[in-house]
């Protein structure tokens, strides 16, 4: 890391300023940057050992054919069996999925034509109301 930049792990008045500001304004930033002017340095090695421990675990799932199913049980009968069935339930899921979005559909038709009879009743009383009123003001004038 270079030792040149203006905010860097280590006491320098940008960070200490930083971190009292932190502390005025909100604690646990004042706590961050304390952090981080401690074990900042310490970063860069955390950094890879993250990486290092997720490239791990998604391998591990890149390994097993997506993550859902073994590499092989070593008894070929078996694993054709497997295949099979798998792909049997794939094909069940998109059934299933292309059913529910035809529901979701039917679904989303019967709302808008509620709302449409919804709306169009609305309508009608509205209007309905307004002619009473504007029969109601139309008051024959008196001569006098």
């Amino acid at each position: 890391m270079t030792q040149t930049a203006l905010i860097r792990p280590a006491w320098t008045p940008a960070t200490i300023a930083l971190m009292v500001l932190g502390f005025m304004v909100f604690w646990p930033l004042g706590f961050a940057m304390l952090a981080y002017i401690i074990w900042g340095d310490r970063l860069d090695a955390f950094k890879a050992d993250v990486n290092r421990a997720t490239d791990d675990f998604t391998g591990a799932f890149r390994k097993n054919r997506g993550g859902m199913r073994a590499t092989g049980s070593g008894n070929v009968a078996f694993d054709e069996w497997r295949d099979a069935e798998m792909a049997r339930l794939d094909e069940e899921r998109k059934k299933l999925d292309e059913m529910r979005r035809e529901f979701d559909q039917h679904m989303r038709d019967l709302r808008m034509a509620r709302d449409r009879t919804e709306f169009e009743q609305f309508m009608a009383d509205r209007q309905a109301n307004q002619s009473k009123a504007k029969k109601g003001r139309s008051v024959p004038e008196i001569d006098g």
